[in-house]
C-alpha cells in the first residue's frame, strides 16, 4: 500500500468519526425534545477507507451510552489523526531524500 493511499484511509476515518461525533451531539441536544428521533450513526468500509451512514431511529437518547460513544470516536479519530501525521512524516522524509 502507499503512503497515499494509507493516508486517505486515515481522513476517511476522521471524516466517519466527525460525521459520529455530530450525530452524538445532535442526540444529546434534543434529548429532552418530544419525539424526537434518535441518530444512529453505522460505520461501513468502503473502498478505500470506511464511510458513517447517520440514520434515524426509533430509540429514545440514553445520555450515558451518547457520552461513552463521544469518548469512543475520539479515541478513533484521534488513532487515525496519528496515522495521518505518521503518513505526512514519511512523505516529508521521502523528499528531504529526494532533494539530496
Amino acid at each position: 500500500m502507499s503512503i497515499s493511499g494509507i493516508t486517505n484511509i486515515a481522513l476517511s476515518g476522521m471524516r466517519a468519526q466527525t460525521a459520529r461525533v455530530g450525530a452524538i451531539a445532535n442526540n444529546i441536544a434534543n434529548s429532552s425534545t418530544p419525539d424526537y428521533a434518535r441518530l444512529n450513526t453505522s460505520l461501513t468500509s468502503t473502498e478505500p477507507g470506511v464511510r458513517a451512514i447517520v440514520e434515524p431511529t426509533t430509540l429514545n437518547v440514553d445520555l450515558a451510552t451518547e457520552l461513552t460513544t463521544m469518548i469512543e470516536a475520539e479515541q478513533s479519530y484521534k488513532a487515525n489523526a496519528a496515522i495521518f501525521e505518521t503518513g505526512a512524516d514519511m512523505w516529508e522524509m521521502l523528499m528531504s531524500i529526494k532533494r539530496d
